[in-house]
């Protein structure tokens, strides 16, 4: 996961916690609704976050290839500051 999936993640929980405190479902289908809805939220955060920047913020890779994110990104933050990647990897 990147860190922008790990931030939508925690919007969605959050959200969802906020919404069964205010709600206070009971029954399996009143916490289904409760879910959707704080995964709508975190939906609207990433639509909004891929529009403004152009980035897919959902990567097919988990935590076991994060560092494989983190050099990629690295090597492409220095590229466009003009900069050389790096080879201490």
């Amino acid at each position: 996961m990147t860190n922008v999936e790990l931030v939508l993640n925690m919007l969605a929980e959050v959200t969802t916690t906020d919404i069964t405190r205010q709600v206070e479902p009971e029954t399996m289908d009143e916490h289904k609704s409760v879910a959707r809805r704080g995964g709508s939220v975190a939906k609207a955060a990433r639509v909004q976050y891929e529009q403004q920047t152009g980035k897919i913020a959902v990567s097919p890779l988990n935590a076991k290839n994060l560092k494989a994110i983190a050099d990629t990104s690295d090597s492409d933050n220095e590229q466009q500051e003009g900069g050389q990647p790096d080879d201490n990897s």
